[in-house]
């Protein structure tokens, strides 16, 4: 049985994944603002909550994420950013991970396999930016990748079996994505759930440091 740790367990996909995990027999715990008033832009909060666990745990997931904050939409063009809705981005999908990830090393055992694994989008991906727009969100979460490949790093040198990644789950239907769900093919969250639990499963720590998709195939930088 494997324990873990699911950080955003009350979200659409967060849910699902406590959901699936708990299906395979395994011991999940979870943490959220609507269940645990776990705020993961509030560093205070984090470190209490997270101190508070039992570890170690085997997989961590953090499922936390927002598109629309204070009803600010993605940008369309770069003449539409404003620092409030900018900073709104980075807090929530760039420093709340951050704060999560500073306890990596104490979360995770050094013996055995294990996996860190951070919910991103593709469309933080610098190299995969065809189209432009959403200036923001992409920007959150290209900080996101950096933040993860940079852990994964230092994390190495203390967990040789640890795997830290990002992975894109796919358009998922949830009410994080209801207002954009016309423009991509979209999957029930427990299908996003199981797709992300593949990819997890068959990872490894040679690939730590990544950005995958929800089928397993990297995604460019």
């Amino acid at each position: 049985m494997k324990r873990v740790l699911i950080i955003g367990a009350s979200g659409g996909i967060g849910q699902a994944l406590a959901t699936a995990c708990t299906a395979r027999g395994h011991d999940v715990a979870g943490l959220s603002r609507s269940l645990d008033g776990f705020d993961i832009t509030d560093e205070r909060v984090v470190n209490h909550h997270l101190e508070q666990l039992t570890r170690p745990f085997d997989m961590v997931i953090v499922a936390t994420g927002a598109l629309e904050i204070d009803g600010a939409a993605p940008e369309k063009t770069i003449k539409a950013v404003t620092g409030k809705a900018m900073m709104d981005q980075f807090a929530v999908n760039a420093l709340g991970p951050a704060l999560v990830l500073r306890h990596a090393a104490d979360l995770l055992p050094r013996d055995k396999k294990s996996v860190f694994a951070v919910l991103s989008a593709r469309v933080g991906s610098i190299g995969d930016n065809r189209i432009g727009g959403w200036v923001s969100y992409r920007s959150a979460k290209a900080a996101v990748n950096q933040i993860v490949h940079t852990t994964a790093i230092e994390l190495g040198r203390t967990h040789s079996h640890a795997i830290c990644v990002s992975l894109h789950p796919g358009t998922v239907a949830t009410p994080f994505t209801e207002k954009y769900l016309g423009r991509h093919p979209s999957v029930p969250p427990e299908a996003a759930a199981e797709n992300l639990l593949g990819v997890m499963d068959t990872l490894t720590p040679a690939q730590s440091g990544q950005f995958f998709d929800w089928a397993g195939e990297a995604v460019p930088w």
